[in-house]
């Protein structure tokens, strides 16, 4: 079985930044989820919004991505917001609770009418 993650940067604009994430988070796509959002947020896109309605699957390792994800985006006075979480995916973040930390919306459009720019955005 091949596991493929691919993640791709939709718009930048300043400390704003979205991505779409296509495929399946796991222990062998989790570590390259990380280590492009982080590059992102280095890069000074500090308010990371991640488009998830094409990830086919989630495990703890997908899940523990998006917690170190969300670490660095608060290290860089930012912020993680989810947008277009698939049902299975929000039931996981709904049972370990982690709905109540990161920040979901049902759309990516919603994601962003609702973002609200900090003084370096």
């Amino acid at each position: 079985m091949t596991q493929e993650l691919r993640l791709d940067l939709e718009r930048s604009d300043g400390s704003l930044a979205v991505a779409t994430v296509t495929g399946e988070l796991s222990l062998h796509t989790a570590p390259d989820l990380h280590t492009g959002a982080s590059e992102w947020i280095r890069q000074g896109h500090h308010h990371l919004i991640l488009d998830l309605q094409h990830v086919g699957f989630c495990d703890s390792s997908g899940l523990s991505a998006l917690i170190r994800i969300w670490h660095s985006a608060k290290e860089a006075d930012g912020t993680l917001t989810l947008a277009a979480v698939p049902d299975r995916l929000m039931r996981m973040l709904n049972l370990t609770g982690l709905d109540s930390l990161l920040i979901v919306h049902p759309t990516v459009h919603h994601a962003l009418s609702t973002h609200r720019p900090t003084a370096d955005a």
